[in-house]
């Protein structure tokens, strides 16, 4: 079935993405892979930045696509291991510094650094927050069209470099049983993000 899919999302799924993620409905890794980002960023801007009140549609989602008790905790599970990020204040500061408009190909020079030497969720969690920081500076800068860009790059990501790994873990629900030994990897994801990000300084 995964085989199938994947070969579905061979041209078919790229303009898809593109737009963000409503319309890759047919392959469940994707689709979830989408209400999963949206939730995260959902819960961080709630976090960070609670006045300003964001919803799913304002994120290209649907309605109720986050009552789902599994998408719940599969989110709940990544925004922990995200609280090591949070705590590392080179990886604050150099994340700040990533323009809000970057171009689709610095963002996946930071993506392909960012899983050079291997995948894990640490390293996944590292991918979401740096889409979570261009999408709430999207917000706060009102380039709203640039929010499903950033979902569809993610999208992007997702197919052409996670899509294997993500099978082999059951899926986005293989985070939660593993939780203890990801947090621990965290910090490691937040070294790569580090590194990736002062690539993408260079490469600017």
């Amino acid at each position: 079935m995964a085989d199938s899919r994947e070969e579905r999302n061979g041209g078919e799924q790229e303009p898809q993405g593109a737009v963000g993620g409503e319309d890759v409905i047919d392959d469940p890794i994707l689709e979830q892979g989408a209400v999963v980002l949206r939730g995260y960023v959902i819960e961080r801007i709630n976090t960070e930045d609670p006045a300003r009140h964001v919803s799913s549609e304002d994120l290209g989602g649907r309605p109720d696509e986050h009552q789902d008790p599994q998408v719940k905790e599969v989110v709940e599970q990544l925004l922990k291991i995200a609280d090591d990020l949070n705590r590392n204040a080179e990886f604050q500061r150099l994340i700040s510094q990533v323009q809000g408009n970057c171009a689709q190909d610095i963002f996946m020079q930071v993506a392909r650094s960012i899983f050079a030497d291997g995948i894990n969720w640490g390293r996944v969690v590292a991918l979401f927050h740096l889409a979570y920081r261009l999408i709430h500076k999207a917000l706060t800068t009102n380039h709203l069209e640039n929010i499903r860009r950033v979902i569809g790059w993610v999208l992007q990501v997702i197919r052409e470099q996670l899509y294997s790994w993500l099978i082999q873990q059951g899926g986005w629900e293989g985070v939660i049983g593993g939780f203890s030994r990801w947090r621990t990897l965290a910090t490691v994801a937040s070294v790569a993000l580090v590194v990736a990000i002062v690539y993408y300084r260079k490469t600017r």
